[in-house]
């Protein structure tokens, strides 16, 4: 709901340059709730990240809008599901999970969708389920990634997002390509991909992959 919220009111690169800080996130919770510690390579490459979510938002400079905030708190709420899916991609298929998770978000989000709902046309039906189809199909290939490749491997190819994200944003609903945007989501993806590199290295020094 968050994430829906902040499309509607901030831009789509802005979005998804926030959207980056979800394997932080994973980081952090890897660290408190699965006992990984918290490594000095680790909190630098969350400090840069931050860092790097400072320079999209940019606070003091320009009045921060719910949209940013709401986005924070998706990206918060997106790293926890990703903890989840990697745990749950050992124990079932990838299909699976994605089953599940689409028909526990279905019943979750009834009570809130009833109590806005609104007529829908055919057209807006068309395109909400051409939303579904691209939702479902991209969980699926991220579900997929996650149980087939090392983290080193899928993580730089998500810088590709803000790349399409800008290029969407900018030739479809007019939206101004900024700079500073794609200077923070950049700082946030190097730290991801300094992090996923180093958990990487780690695991061949102990034999495990």
């Amino acid at each position: 709901m968050l994430w829906f919220y902040a499309m509607a009111r901030i831009t789509i690169s802005e979005v998804t340059a926030i959207g980056y800080l979800n394997p932080i996130i994973v980081t952090l919770g890897a660290g408190l709730f699965f006992g990984e510690g918290f490594r000095p390579a680790r909190m630098a490459a969350i400090g840069v990240a931050i860092l790097g979510a400072l320079v999209v938002l940019r606070p003091g400079l320009r009045e921060l809008s719910p949209g940013h905030l709401a986005q924070l708190g998706a990206a918060f709420g997106f790293g926890l599901s990703y903890l989840v899916m990697k745990r749950l991609t050992q124990l079932a298929p990838a299909s699976t999970v994605v089953a599940v998770m689409a028909l526990s978000v279905t019943i979750g989000l009834a009570p809130f969708a009833l109590a806005v709902w609104q007529p829908v046309s055919l057209s807006q039906l068309l395109w909400l389920g051409a939303v579904a189809v691209f939702a479902t199909a991209g969980h699926y290939c991220m579900t997929r990634a996650f149980a087939c490749a090392p983290m080193t491997v899928t993580q730089p190819v998500t810088f590709l997002q803000l790349v399409w994200a800008t290029a969407l944003g900018w030739s479809v609903f007019g939206e101004a390509v900024d700079p500073w945007v794609i200077l923070g989501g950049a700082i946030i993806l190097a730290a991801v991909v300094f992090l996923t590199w180093r958990e990487a290295r780690g695991e061949r020094a102990k034999g495990r992959i």
